[in-house]
């Protein structure tokens, strides 16, 4: 009978190790996974920083403008869950705006164009919500994208237009038969 009562005793204390261990190593990886997000966050706000003082230091953007742009990324999780959906939307919406606003940099230097971009992220951040709680899906995934793209200039595209009329008309030129 002893001897029962003491391997159960054992099979007990193992069981209690077992689970204490596995429960740990959980734990951990509870941890690491909330660190791997807080680092995405932390690369996505540092990404959106490096670009604003880009356009700073190019005199295109105003410093005054700089903390409504990184409310874009601050406020995400300000309503929204915090999942690896919402973090990759997050990424991607910060890649669209910063890709948005190198493209439309390397234009201002190009042509020379300052003021019309200023202009255009002056509306931009005209339009952008005021208070944190404002920064919703719906703002994220309907509003935000429209407004990124009022950034945009039509330039290329009317340069296209342009190219692609005069290649219509060297093709009619060449269908007409010489003068004999």
């Amino acid at each position: 009978m002893t001897y029962i009562v003491f391997v159960t005793i054992l099979l007990l204390i193992t069981l209690l190790g077992s689970y204490l261990v596995v429960e740990n190593n959980r734990k951990k990886a509870i941890e690491a996974k909330k660190k791997l997000f807080n680092d995405r966050v932390a690369q996505t706000h540092t990404r959106l920083k490096i670009k604003l003082n880009e356009l700073l230091e190019a005199k295109v953007i105003r410093p005054k403008y700089m903390q409504r742009f990184q409310a874009i990324v601050g406020n995400f999780f300000v309503v929204q869950a915090h999942t690896e959906e919402n973090l990759q939307k997050l990424e991607a919406i910060s890649s669209l705006l910063i890709n948005t606003l190198s493209a439309e940099l390397i234009k201002v230097y190009q042509n020379d164009d300052r003021q019309s971009f200023a202009d255009r992220i002056q509306y931009f951040v005209a339009e952008l919500p005021q208070q944190g709680i404002l920064y919703n899906k719906s703002f994220y995934h309907d509003i935000l994208p429209a407004l990124i793209t009022t950034l945009h200039t039509e330039e290329n595209s009317q340069d296209t237009d342009i190219n692609s009329d005069n290649d219509s008309f060297i093709v009619e030129d060449t269908k007409t038969p010489p003068a004999s």
